[in-house]
C-alpha cells in the first residue's frame, strides 16, 4: 500500500519569481501518487522544500540565534525562557524546547526534501529540469545536515570525524517504524553533505534568471553550492579544498568578483546588503514579507532589535539580546573603529546598551551565504596554508575597507594574519549564526560572558544533547555524554 505523504500545492503562474511563493499557502494535501503528476505540482513541491527549511524554528532566525548567543557577543536582557535563555546560559537538557524544536524542524525539512528527491522522477518535466530540482533539493539537504551536525555533535576536527554525528535519512519517512535508526559518524554526515553539494554544483544552473533577479538570491544556483562548499571544507580543516572551491568564484587581486554564473561581488554599501537583500553580495537568502512572517519570537529582528521593528526614533532599548559592548564581545574591540560603516549602521547605543540593527523588520531577508564570507573563508585557508600570504591580506582588506576605507590591515606574521581574519569574521558576520560554529571548528572554549562562565572544549555542555523527543521514538539512538 502507498503511504500518504503531505505535499502542499499552490497556483504557479507568471509571477513564480515572487518570494512569497517560496512559502506557498497550503491548498490541498495529496498522495505521493499524484503529487508530481504535473509541472505545476512539482514546482510547488520544490517551493515547499524552501518553505520547510525557512520555518520559524529553523532558518527564520532561531537557528542563527542559537549559534550566536552560545558565544560571547550577546547579553541576554529579558531572562525569557521562550527566547532561548537556556541556550545562552548553557543550561539546556534533552527536554529543553529549543533542543527539541530545532531537531524536529530540521528533520521535517529533510523529509520534505527527500519526498521531492523520491518523487521528481514521476513528473512530466524534462530531464534537465528534474536534475535542477534534485540539485536544489540536495543543496538544501546539505545545508540542513550541516546545521544539525554543528550543534548536536562534536566538531569534525575532533577525531577527524570519528565521533557520533546525527541520524542520516536519504529516503522519505512514511511510518513511525522508519524513525528507529542509529547515528552516523560526523565524517559520514560530512561525506553526504559533500556528495549533495557536488551533485548540486553539477546540476544547478549558472543563473536562475537574467540579473538582477530575486531568483538568483532565493533559489539555489551553481555558485551557491560552491560557496557552501567553502564553508564545509573550512569546518573540516581541509584548507586546500577551501582554496580550490573558492577560486572557482573569486577572481581578481585587490577587488574580487565571481567570473562565471551570478557575478557575485562585495556591495559598496554594506547597509544595502541587509536593507534590500538583493545585491550581488547576497549569494543565497531566505525571503520574508509582511504577509509571510517568521512567526512570533522567531525573527532575527525580534531577537536583536532594541524594542522596535520600525524606525529607531521609537526604539525603547528593551530587546531580547544586546551586544556585549563592555566585556569580551567584538563591539568592545578597539580595532573596530568608530567610523566603520558596520558600526555606524548596525551597532546602535541606547542609554547604556548597544543593539545589533542589521535587521529592522520581521519581514527582512535572512542571509545564508554572502560573498564576504567566501572571501574570508578563502583568506583564512590561504593564511593557514601559505603563511603570510599576500592574497589573504588583500582579501581581508577588501572586506575591511569596504566598510572602513581609512583602515588598512597589515599583519606582520602568519598568526597575526589568522587572528585578524578571525576578528574580521566576528565583525562582518555578527548576528548571522557564525560565532558558535567558528569557536567549535577551531577547538576553542566558549568564552565567559556577563554572569555566565566559560564552557571548555571537552565539557559535556559544549554540544547539545539528542532531544528527548527523538530518544522516545528512536529507541536505538545513543545520547551524548553527560545528558
Amino acid at each position: 500500500m502507498k503511504f500518504k505523504i503531505l505535499v502542499f500545492i499552490t497556483v504557479v503562474g507568471l509571477s513564480a519569481c515572487r518570494k512569497e511563493l517560496l512559502n506557498p499557502i497550503p491548498q490541498a494535501s495529496i498522495s505521493d501518487a499524484v503529487a508530481f503528476e504535473t509541472a505545476d505540482r512539482t514546482l510547488a513541491a520544490v517551493q515547499g522544500m524552501y518553505s520547510s527549511v525557512k520555518s520559524g524554528a529553523f532558518y527564520a532566525g532561531r537557528y542563527y540565534n542559537y549559534q550566536d548567543i552560545r558565544g560571547e557577543e550577546f547579553i541576554n536582557e529579558t531572562a525569557n525562557g521562550v527566547t532561548n535563555l537556556q541556550t545562552w546560559n548553557f543550561t539546556v537538557n534533552s527536554g529543553t524546547n529549543e533542543v527539541n524544536n530545532l531537531w524536529n524542524a530540521a528533520y521535517a525539512a529533510i523529509n520534505r526534501i527527500n519526498v521531492v528527491l523520491a518523487g521528481v522522477d514521476k513528473s512530466p518535466i524534462s530531464d534537465a529540469l528534474k536534475n535542477q530540482y534534485r540539485g536544489e533539493a540536495r543543496f538544501l539537504r546539505a545545508l540542513a545536515y550541516h546545521s544539525l551536525v554543528t550543534i548536536y555533535a562534536r566538531p569534525y576536527t575532533d577525531g577527524n570525524g570519528s565521533k557520533p554525528g546525527v541520524v542520516i535519512y536519504t529516503e522519505p519517512q512514511t511510518s513511525q517504524g522508519d524513525s528507529k535508526k542509529e547515528r552516523s559518524t560526523v565524517a559520514e554526515v560530512y561525506t553526504l553533505i559533500l556528495e549533495d553539494l557536488n551533485f548540486a554544483e553539477a546540476n544547478l544552473p549558472l543563473t536562475n534568471a537574467a540579473p538582477p533577479s530575486e531568483l538568483n538570491v532565493v533559489r539555489a544556483h551553481k555558485n551557491a553550492a560552491i560557496a557552501l562548499k567553502t564553508r564545509i571544507y573550512l569546518h573540516m580543516g581541509r584548507y586546500n579544498d577551501v582554496i580550490t572551491e573558492a577560486n572557482k568564484i573569486v577572481t581578481g587581486t585587490t577587488s574580487f568578483k565571481a567570473g562565471t554564473g551570478v557575478q557575485h561581488e562585495l556591495n559598496s554599501d554594506v547597509a544595502a546588503v541587509f536593507r534590500s537583500g538583493l545585491t550581488l553580495e547576497n549569494i543565497f537568502s531566505f525571503p520574508f514579507t509582511s504577509a509571510d512572517l517568521p512567526g512570533t519570537q522567531n525573527s532575527l529582528n525580534s531577537y536583536y532589535s532594541p524594542g522596535s521593528s520600525t524606525a529607531c526614533t521609537s526604539c525603547s532599548g528593551t530587546g531580547e539580546y544586546s551586544l556585549n559592548a563592555t566585556g569580551n564581545g567584538i563591539v568592545a574591540n578597539t580595532g573596530w573603529t568608530a567610523t566603520d560603516a558596520r558600526r555606524t549602521n548596525f551597532a546602535q547605543t541606547i542609554g547604556t546598551k548597544t543593539w545589533l540593527r542589521k535587521w529592522t523588520a520581521n519581514g527582512d531577508y535572512v542571509p545564508v551565504i554572502r560573498y564576504s564570507e567566501v572571501l574570508l573563508n578563502l583568506a583564512e585557508a590561504l593564511a593557514r596554508t601559505n603563511g603570510l600570504d599576500a592574497k589573504a591580506i588583500a582579501l581581508l582588506n577588501a572586506v575591511r575597507k569596504r566598510s572602513d576605507a581609512s583602515t588598512t590591515l597589515a599583519p606582520a606574521t602568519q598568526q597575526a594574519l589568522i587572528d585578524a581574519i578571525l576578528i574580521e569574521r566576528r565583525i562582518e558576520l555578527l548576528g548571522e549564526g557564525f560565532r558558535s560554529r567558528d569557536l567549535m571548528r577551531l577547538g576553542m572554549a566558549f568564552p565567559a560572558k556577563g554572569t555566565i562562565g566559560a564552557v571548555g572544549y571537552n565539557e559535556n555542555l559544549y554540544i547539545w544533547p539528542i532531544p528527548s523527543g527523538e530518544v522516545l521514538v528512536n529507541t536505538i539512538i545513543d545520547q551524548n555524554p553527560g545528558y
